[in-house]
This record gives structure tokens, sequence and C-alpha cells, in this order.
């Protein structure tokens, strides 16, 4: 295998305070040396004009595979959540998404928690962790039995899984399309309390405790969810959680005028809720940045409101909305790659996400001043649902290596 250094960039280690100054090195489909480095005579050089060189993006818990989107944002890896039709819940079906990405990507399977995703009874994690699964999730819903959800982290722990879940107590959330408050009363829409969120979160973080499992809140989008995840750090409970770039730059108003691209799971909060998300991101309590790429089209999206399926097209727009919180001085850029790169690598037991020798070489060059528009029209996704049509953004990925190979 060939020789490629990557020169003249700006070094993104997540682990790192800062980005550096120096040379990538790659051997066949690893990296060999970062940082000062001869540069033997027959590397092929890629010049990358001050760009920033990052590990590429690990997206945590997205709907669909989406090769044109994933490149366009420099996603290398995805976590594929396990409502699929049909459900990853046997080792047959998780073998098979793994395979779907290649050679262009890696795809991550997580196995499905309950057969058919139905909250009652448990599905072959263990089966399914030797197909490939990387983690357990519960998939769009929250399982709403104790009991069942106390053997699901008890049996995921002794596998050493971690479970991933959808904060929403059913019995609150139930048919809610919107966040109680006003601007659902002012439309009609059937709404639920906020704190279906935190009593869904509070429920899950005691089981974890009890089951001494590791416990992954893909998405929290309200001041007491992130405010009980604070205490579950603080107690040194493994306990993580994500968020997306709608839940930080968007409040419960985009929905009005009924803009279905607007209507998520879980869906978008009050102001106070969205200042709480960044602020959450700001302090360390989030640890992953997530799409939750969900491309639908207009059979799913022009209907009535609350006849619409709720998801959106993140992927896209992932990384430049992760570059709005590095220019607001609210993060730096190496806390960004391990929102988006190291953090979820970890979760699934990676050995990628870092920029160090002998790590895989999934690189991306990123120019985080470009400039370009959202255009829902134009994206390279598989549908253009996103509820941030039309909004200058800046920053996008140039070029992407997978394995050492510029695809």
């Amino acid at each position: 295998m060939g020789l490629i250094a990557i020169v003249n960039g700006r070094l993104c280690d997540p682990a790192a305070p800062t980005l550096s100054a120096g040379t990538l090195l790659v051997e066949g489909d690893v990296i060999k040396a970062v940082g000062t480095t001869d540069i033997p005579s027959d590397a092929e050089t890629i010049d990358a004009k001050g760009m920033i060189v990052a590990p590429g993006i690990i997206d945590l818990g997205v709907f669909r595979t989406d090769k044109p989107a994933f490149h366009f944002s420099g996603i290398t890896r995805a976590a594929l959540m396990p409502d699929q039709s049909p459900v990853l819940d046997n080792p047959g079906l998780v073998q098979h998404a793994a395979r779907a990405g290649k050679p262009d990507f890696w795809v991550h399977p997580l196995g499905a928690a309950t057969r058919g995703l139905d909250g009652r009874e448990l599905a072959e994690m263990a089966l399914m962790k030797a197909a490939g699964a990387r983690a357990i999730a519960t998939g769009r819903r929250w399982i709403a039995d104790s009991g069942v959800m106390l053997r699901v982290l008890r049996y995921a722990a002794a596998l050493d899984l971690t479970v991933i879940t959808h904060a929403e107590d059913d019995g609150l959330a139930g048919s809610a399309v919107a966040t109680d408050g006003e601007t659902a009363s002012r439309l009609g829409l059937p709404g639920a309390p906020a704190c279906a969120e935190a009593i869904a979160i509070a429920r899950d973080i005691t089981l974890a405790r009890e089951a001494g499992a590791r416990l992954h809140l893909r998405q929290v989008t309200t001041q007491a969810g992130f405010d009980l995840v604070r205490a579950a750090k603080a107690e040194g409970l493994p306990v993580t959680c994500g968020v997306s770039p709608a839940h930080l730059f968007l409040n419960d108003s985009a929905v009005s005028d009924f803009r279905t691209f607007a209507r998520l799971s879980p869906p978008l909060r009050d102001e106070r809720d969205r200042l709480a998300a960044i602020a959450a991101v700001a302090d360390g309590t989030v640890d992953v940045l997530c799409s939750g790429h969900d491309p639908r089209g207009p059979e799913d999206k022009r209907l009535p409101f609350a006849d619409a399926e709720p998801g959106i097209a993140g992927a896209e727009t992932l990384l430049p909305l992760g570059f709005n919180l590095v220019r607001e001085g609210q993060i730096g850029e190496t806390r960004l790659m391990a929102l988006l790169a190291a953090n979820p690598a970890r979760l699934l037991g990676l050995d990628a996400g870092r920029l160090i020798a002998g790590a895989p070489a999934d690189v991306i060059l990123i120019d985080p001043d470009v400039p370009w528009i959202v255009d829902s029209a134009k994206m390279a996704a598989a549908a253009g649902n996103t509820p941030f049509d039309k909004l200058p953004v800046q920053g996008r990925a140039r070029m992407i290596m997978k394995g050492g190979v510029v695809r």
C-alpha cells in the first residue's frame, strides 16, 4: 500500500487543546505519523492549503444510509438506528446492514433492544453483537415497561454494550406532535409537556444505576433533562447524551405556518430550553452532536402537520451548523471534533475518531469558512426535508478519505 502525506493543513485531533500545524502521513489504511515528520520521497502529497485536517465524522443514530449526503458533510462512519424495514432485531439483518456502506463509508448497526422494537420481548443481543451490532437501541420510542427496560440494561451490561434510548415518556407524549406551549396552542396542535423528557430520563438513569449499565440518551432537548444528565455524571455514572443542531438553533416557533419540515421527534422546544442546550454543549454535558439524518419525501412531509412523519435530512448541515458553535465562541474546533468523532467512537467501542498513529485513515479536509446556502431542492440527500432551507451557512468537507482511499 502506498504512502500519502497531507501537508500544509491545520491538524485537529479531538484530544488536543487547539489546532496545530504539521503533516499527516498515511500508510495503507492507517495513520502512520502525525505532526512533525519526514515525508518519504515516494509519498503522494496532498496540499491541504490551510484547511483543517480532522478525523472523519461518526454520525451516531442515523435512520438511513445516504452516501451523497454523508460525503458532502465528511461522514465516514454512521451508526444506523434499528428502525428499518425490517427492524434490525436479529443477527442476519444486522450483518447485512453492516455491509451496506462498503466501500464508501462504514455502517455500524445498532441492534434493536426488543423484538420488532415493540418494547416487550428482548431481542438476541449476544448474537447481534457477534454479527456486528455496536450498541443496543430502543429506536424512536421509549420502553414504557420498566421491568423490560431493566432486563435490557442488565443484558447489555453483561455484553459490554451501551444502551441508546429515546427519552420521551409515551404516557405523556402519546400522539402529540409538538411541545405544549404558546405555539402549539395557537396552531391547535396536540402537544405534550416538555417534562415527558425529564421523566423518561430520570427513570432510565435510575435503572441504569441499578443494572450497572452504560446509558446514552440519543437526544436531550430540555433544561430539566440536561440537569439530570449533569447530576448523573457528577455521581460518576456512565451516562452520556447527544443533541442535534436543530434543537440548538431552532425553537418551537419554527413550526409556525404548520411547517412540517420542522416536525421532529423529540419536538422542538421553547427558547429557554434551546439556550439550555447550547449551554450544555459549552459546559461539557453534551457528549455527541448528531444529525438525526432521516430523509423523507413529499409522501411523508407534504401532509397536514399532525399526519406528517417526524424527521430531518440532517447530514449535510451537521458540520456547518456545528461550526456555528465555534464561531459563536461556545466551543473550539477540537471540542467540535470530539462531539462529532471521538466521543461517538468511544461510545461505540470503535478504534476511530482520532488523529494518532495507528488509527484508521478516515480523514477529512474541512474548509470552515466557505459560504453556501442550504437549499432543500438541491440537497445531495435522498430527500430535502430540512427546516434550514435558504439558510446561509459556512463550512464543508472538501475531501473525504476512508481507509486511506480518497472517495
